[in-house]
């Protein structure tokens, strides 16, 4: 059984940083495709980062490229998000999951058989 199980979220300050995890259980997750999903209170869930296989190509929304990277730990099997210059705007639910593809400035959509794990919780403090 294929899981993906998300750490590192806590509380931060504004300006702070924080270092999200997400280890893959059942597959080896350097083989796939992953994204970072945020969902903030009250919005839909959305894609803000995700990282080829492969090459590594790496792709970001607007809303956070330049302070945050996503980034393979093979050792781990998992893939990070260093989240760097946090604002409350980051505050909400993130989560990771296998994607279609990331490439050209593009992140996949998550496949209809991936399950969603819990998430780990951003809360950013002014």
């Amino acid at each position: 059984q294929v899981q993906l199980v998300e750490s590192g979220g806590g509380l931060a300050q504004a300006g702070g940083s924080l270092r999200l995890s997400c280890v893959a259980r059942g597959v080896t997750l350097n083989s796939y495709a992953v994204g970072w999903f945020r969902q903030a209170p009250g919005k839909e869930r959305e894609e803000i980062a995700c990282i080829a296989t492969g090459h590594e190509e790496t792709v970001y929304t607007k809303a956070v490229k330049g302070r945050f990277t996503i980034g393979r730990d093979n050792a781990n099997n998992a893939v990070f998000l260093q989240m760097n210059s946090l604002t409350p705007e980051d505050t909400g639910v993130y989560y990771c999951a296998r994607v279609y593809y990331a490439q050209f400035g593009s992140c996949g959509t998550v496949p209809a058989s991936e399950s969603w794990g819990q998430g780990t919780q951003v809360t950013v403090s002014t």
